[in-house]
């Protein structure tokens, strides 16, 4: 729009009436947008899930210009839990499930952590008697690749009549990527090529996870 005075013609701008254009005129004047950030306080997080807290500092009151402070911290999902389980009455060579286990909550890449221990007793003459342990991706009916673990191993041949009892521990531990939510848990196994064990169990005293990627 043009107009004149005192000889002079002067132009008043005017808005361009696109919708992406974000001013707006109004009968009190010109809107201007204004954005104002939320952070989230030191220690929190919006959800468990979240692997990265953004923190946001906002200026003093009537500041100008107005300058926002922006950080991130890591805040990686993790838990833990642990269980036992006897394997007595359980077959030889066969991965029996312990009570202990993790959902992994979303995709991402892991540190999966599991202290585990194992125990057996042999009764008179006994060759290669093995506790061993795992950890399996109940998801996917896969075991997690490079977590089996031997917590005892003994080869050697007890005299009859004599009974040894034997104990040891282990860690089992990876890095897993999963896709999704993943069901995580320990399992046990047994074998003796001769003679009679009892007492075999296995235990997993901390069983825990700690997302370190996405």
């Amino acid at each position: 729009m043009a107009g004149s005075c005192c000889g002079s013609t002067r132009v008043v701008p005017r808005l361009d009436p696109a919708p992406c254009n974000a001013l707006a005129q109004t009968a009190g004047g010109l809107l201007v947008p204004h954005t104002v950030l939320q952070g989230i306080a030191p220690g929190g997080a919006v959800s468990a899930t979240r692997s990265v807290d953004i923190d946001v500092t906002p200026p003093a009151a009537g500041a100008c210009p107005e300058t926002w402070q922006v950080g991130a911290r890591l805040t990686p999902v993790s838990g833990q839990t642990n269980g036992a389980l006897s394997l007595n009455g359980s077959a030889f060579d066969t991965w029996v499930p312990v009570p202990a286990t993790l959902v992994l909550p979303e995709a991402g890449i892991y540190e999966l952590d599991a202290d585990v221990q194992g125990g057996v007793i042999m009764v008179g003459s006994v060759s290669n008697a093995i506790v061993q342990a795992r950890l399996f991706n109940v998801t996917a009916n896969a075991v997690v690749p490079l977590t089996t673990r031997t917590m005892v191993l003994f080869a050697a041949t007890p005299a009859v009549g004599v009974t040894h009892t034997l104990h040891g521990n282990a860690s089992a531990s990876a890095l897993y990527q999963v896709a999704g939510p993943t069901t995580i848990r320990v399992e046990g196994l047994k074998h003796v090529d001769s003679g009679t064990t009892t007492g075999e169990i296995v235990a997993a005293t901390n069983f825990r996870f700690k997302k370190v990627s996405d």
